[in-house]
């Protein structure tokens, strides 16, 4: 185990200078990208190469529907019950980013592991109001 600056909290068990599971993680996320991105081609989502600004967009679209199930009291979602709307729509954003990720070969689950270690050594709210 290499030396860290991390506080002693659930993070040892990401962080890359602890040595934890890591890999686990970037392994599980890559795979279950995989699938949704596969799913989003077979639904028609990538008959044709959709441009990363788009993309973006429809990621931004589903924060908004987020924030609309907040501004409506959070009812469960319509279509999976057992959860709110916010989360459903929270998961949406994640869904997409996912297939965006693994669609474009981008490395965002091996990025999460880096920026929170590099954010564990950022100050308190990064030294900002909010």
């Amino acid at each position: 185990m290499k030396n860290c600056t991390c506080p002693p909290n659930a993070w040892e068990y990401y962080c890359p200078e602890h040595g934890g599971e890591s890999r686990v993680f970037v392994e599980a996320f890559n795979s279950l990208a995989q699938y949704i991105h596969n799913w989003a081609k077979r639904k028609g989502f990538w008959d044709q190469d959709n441009n990363d600004a788009a993309m973006i967009a429809l990621v931004h679209s589903e924060l908004s529907e987020a924030l609309e199930a907040i501004r409506n009291g959070n009812p469960p979602d319509d279509k999976i019950p057992d959860f709110s709307g916010y989360e459903a729509e929270l998961t949406d954003c994640i869904i997409r980013i996912m297939d965006i990720a693994n669609a474009r070969g981008l490395k965002v689950a091996e990025a999460i592991i880096a920026k929170m270690a590099y954010n564990e050594t950022r100050p308190r709210k990064h030294n900002k109001l909010f």
